[in-house]
């Protein structure tokens, strides 16, 4: 086995740790390290790794959204993903995204290892006591699970609303998406329209609750 991977976690101290475990197994190889989901995007694209390990929780862009356009692309890439959480809602829309496996950030070591050699084999990876959970939550389910709003929401708006939510300015979010302000606001009024959510405030819990930011 002899696999490229890239980082993607905004803590540097994460990331070189995560490097020097990886790297001292043989056949992985770290080529490249991204702080938030639009440069571990970028580059994937650049790339073509055959893994990267996501950060659910970044700046930007969270590694759900930033999954979702490695896996539209149409490479064979593998995804992790790392979080803190354990709910199942996080697990299911992680997979959604296109994710291959699902690792708590408190996992040992020698389980990323093996959520790793998972993956690369074309298989799927859950971390054990994830999986306890998510069949209690399944069995304890009564009523199917409602459509959320936020999957109305186009891939673009929930870029903004994710920036909208971390405290970026109209004019910085139109600056790091390189589009114009006019632009933007069109987004926010769109996004404020299709989930019947007029303030910022409450924009920015329902952003929470729906794992686009920890913020």
């Amino acid at each position: 086995m002899n696999a490229k991977i890239i980082l993607a976690d905004d803590h540097r101290m994460v990331r070189e740790g995560l490097r020097s475990l990886i790297e001292s197994q043989p056949g992985l190889r770290v080529i490249a390290e991204a702080q938030d989901g639009l440069e571990a995007v970028a580059l994937s694209k650049k790339h073509g790794p055959e893994l990267v390990v996501m950060d659910i929780s970044m700046p930007n862009l969270n590694g759900l959204e930033a999954t979702r356009r490695i896996k539209g692309a149409g490479r064979r890439t593998k995804v992790i993903v790392l979080s803190m959480h354990a709910d199942r809602r996080y697990v299911a829309e992680a997979f959604k995204a296109g994710a291959d496996g699902y690792l708590l950030k408190d996992s040992a070591f020698g389980e990323l290892s093996q959520a790793i050699k998972t993956v690369l084999l074309g298989k799927r990876y859950l971390s054990p006591g994830i999986a306890d959970t998510l069949i209690e939550g399944f069995l304890a389910r009564k009523d199917p699970a409602q459509p959320s709003a936020y999957n109305q929401l186009t891939v673009r708006e929930r870029e903004v609303l994710q920036m909208m939510a971390e405290g970026q300015a109209t004019k910085q979010i139109a600056k790091v998406l390189n589009l114009s302000v006019k632009t933007i606001e069109t987004y926010r009024k769109q996004i404020m329209d299709k989930l019947d959510i007029h303030s910022v405030a409450r924009l920015t819990k329902y952003a929470i609750r729906e794992g686009l930011t920890d913020v």
